[in-house]
């Protein structure tokens, strides 16, 4: 269930010693895994450097196995036994609600890459993935002016596609579509729960199906969708979370034409990007794609060492206070830590499988907006996409 030991090799010297919480194995070993090895690249990198004000970071890692549970347990053990304050981890909202008493309790910091549904303020955790502003609001506007007003919602059955369904149904009114159906099924449904969800979709006759039916479950759902004759250019999949490494393990032919709204894709024409992919090739093989889930954990570790070189310090307030502000030339762009409420400023993107397995950028803002994760400025039914902002 759980591997423990330092990414890189501990030495006699002075070393800053952190966390990292990712599962290598369970349902969500895929996306995780990604995580994992983002933040591995971008720790290699540093020290390779020569570290953080001449010291290594040295990295104590365990394998949860997609459990919550024994992300509650391990985090406390890491902030105890271990000696850590700082963790890069977590990829669920299950799994960061299940660890954040323990970060606040003792006064650690979690380094979080992964989008999640909004509505949280840690003074302990900086959140480095999306917001549903920069997320499910381009998205919505997307599939109904696109795609067509009757929108289906399928999720698993957990916090995270609760509330982004709960999201994404007044975003879908206010652009005057309807939802014509919801429901959840199990985190590890199996495929007979799935073809019944599938068969409620068929009768229910959406334009578009919004999934955030997450982890090995969400693989076999796009390959029952495929197999049971659903078209994509009739009826796509719009996901928050479906990137290149699921891609690849579903099989591109399942998924040429579904939808992901995100703020990287593989295919961004950067130079920052081109060096990320080149250095991951490098590091795990020509192989192995890049994904929304590798780039945020690379680029979260480099804000962090940033922060670390100013702060000169792990202490818990002296680095978030460095932190916030900081901006960074990252895969997917520029990108910079909000001063007001420890998310970050990303590039809302909405990409198309193309039949390699990578996307093709429909659209795309035209700069960084501001994370808004109680959604207190961001209007329901505003314009975010326009004529000169569309590619397509």
């Amino acid at each position: 269930m759980m591997t423990t030991g330092p990414l890189v090799k501990p030495s006699d010297k002075e070393v800053w010693r952190v966390g990292v919480l990712f599962s290598r194995s369970g349902l969500m070993a895929v996306t995780e895994s990604e995580h994992f090895f983002g933040t591995a690249l971008a720790i290699q990198e540093i020290n390779q450097a020569g570290g953080i004000l001449g010291r290594e970071i040295e990295v104590v890692a365990y394998d949860p196995g997609s459990q919550p549970e024994v992300y509650r347990k391990l985090a406390d053990r890491l902030l105890t036994d271990d000696g850590v304050s700082v963790i890069f981890g977590c990829s669920t909202s299950a799994e960061r609600k299940a660890v954040l008493p323990a970060i606040e309790r003792r006064n650690g910091l979690l380094w979080y890459p992964s989008l999640y549904e909004g509505f949280e303020y840690s003074p302990n955790v900086i959140y480095t993935g999306g917001a549903p502003n920069q997320n499910a609001f381009q998205l919505a506007e997307y599939i109904v002016r696109k795609h067509g007003p009757r929108i289906y919602l399928i999720g698993s059955d957990y916090i995270y596609p609760r509330e982004s369904n709960r999201i994404m149904r007044d975003l879908v009114e206010s652009y005057a579509g309807r939802v014509v159906g919801e429901q959840y099924v199990a985190m590890e449904a199996s495929n007979t729960e799935l073809a019944g969800a599938l068969e409620a979709i068929r009768l229910a006759a959406p334009d578009v199906v919004f999934s955030t039916v997450v982890g090995h479950t969400a693989q076999r759902f796009y390959r029952l969708f495929a197999t049971s004759g659903f078209d994509p250019k009739q009826l796509p999949i719009a996901s928050l979370t479906m990137a290149e490494g699921e891609i690849r393990e579903i099989g591109a032919e399942y998924c040429v034409g579904h939808l992901t709204a995100a703020s990287y894709f593989g295919s961004i024409a950067r130079d920052s990007n081109a060096r990320f992919k080149a250095a991951f090739a490098a590091a795990y093989g020509p192989e192995r794609p890049v994904s929304m889930w590798s780039a945020a954990a690379y680029a979260q570790v480099k804000l962090f060492a940033m922060a670390l070189a100013q702060a000169g310090c792990l202490d818990t307030q002296r680095l978030v206070e460095a932190a916030l502000g900081l901006s960074l030339d990252s895969p997917e762009g520029p990108i910079q830590l909000d001063a007001d409420n420890n998310h970050l400023w990303v590039t809302p993107r909405i990409g198309r499988v193309r039949v390699d397995g990578s996307f093709d950028i429909v659209w795309e803002s035209k700069s960084p907006i501001k994370p808004d994760p109680y959604l207190s400025v961001s209007p329901i039914g505003g314009r975010w996409l326009s004529e000169e902002a569309a590619t397509v």
